[in-house]
């Protein structure tokens, strides 16, 4: 689970101004489970805001990895993460990853072109068009995939077959990819889509299933088994010797490939509540 939990907090549902987001990074950097934190994601019209507080604020954890989101063939974002990379903070705050949703595969070509391959680049892609060029396009050009898998209302939210086929994809291709909207639980499940007291519900996938369900794929394990594991609410068991849900079992060195060729974070506007209920599903 190490820097499994990309925080999230600038964007909905839970939309935090800057000094409050850097405040919730900071605590969740000190405290039990700094472990599964990764990377502070900012957009790349954030990063001038972020800057003038790097300038002027201590206290905050050393380094501050960045997940900078870019828009397609923008060059007012490509001039600002060049801006950003050659000012004192940059040493503080280092830019490791760029994230990006294309409007086209072409977009591809142009985003490693102009950001190049010296760090990771994660290309969402859209789940109901036809993956293969999009993904032979990622993996042309070295980069990575990013998948939505929800949002703020249940329409957001893919049906699982359609979840699946994208997992299915990247596994073939062993195509690095994170997630993103919709999994700040650990577990399958109903929960509000907000933090609104009139919130809406949705049934919203756990981290853990889309991880597990990555891993079995992995490990070569059955279709309709991965298929289950995105669908399973509970019955998560880890130990020494892996993790084991139902009759899966999984070793450290699959969920170890699974983490490095695979699965390798999810966006969350919350650290608290994934890091939290992990305890609370993952029976040791």
């Amino acid at each position: 689970m190490d820097g499994v939990i990309d925080y999230a907090g600038l964007f909905p549902p839970a939309a935090l101004p800057m000094a409050a987001a850097l405040d919730e990074y900071t605590a969740a950097a000190r405290g039990a489970d700094a472990h599964m934190l990764g990377r502070f994601v900012v957009t790349a019209a954030h990063l001038p805001e972020l800057a003038d507080l790097l300038h002027t604020r201590g206290g905050l954890p050393t380094p501050l990895p960045l997940s900078v989101i870019v828009r397609d063939r923008s060059i007012d974002d490509h001039q600002a993460v060049t801006t950003f990379d050659a000012s004192p903070v940059a040493q503080r705050a280092p830019i490791t990853s760029l994230e990006a949703r294309p409007s086209s595969p072409e977009g591809i070509a142009w985003l490693a072109h102009t950001y190049g391959v010296a760090r990771d680049l994660y290309v969402e892609v859209d789940l109901s068009a036809d993956l293969g060029p999009w993904l032979d396009a990622i993996v042309r050009h070295g980069l990575r995939a990013k998948v939505r898998t929800g949002g703020l209302t249940p329409e957001a939210f893919p049906a699982p077959e359609v979840l699946l086929q994208a997992l299915e994809a990247f596994v073939t291709r062993r195509l690095p990819f994170k997630a993103t909207a919709g999994l700040h639980h650990a577990v399958r499940g109903t929960y509000p889509l907000t933090y609104a007291p009139d919130s809406a519900r949705a049934t919203m996938y756990g981290y853990l299933n889309v991880l597990l369900a990555t891993a079995a794929l992995h490990a070569g394990r059955p279709r309709a088994q991965a298929l289950a594991l995105l669908l399973q609410p509970e019955g998560l068991v880890v130990g020494a010797d892996g993790a084991t849900w139902g009759s899966l079992h999984l070793s450290p060195a699959v969920m170890a490939a699974t983490r490095r060729d695979g699965f390798t974070s999810f966006g969350s506007c919350s650290f608290r509540e994934p890091a939290g209920e992990f305890h609370t599903h993952a029976a040791h």
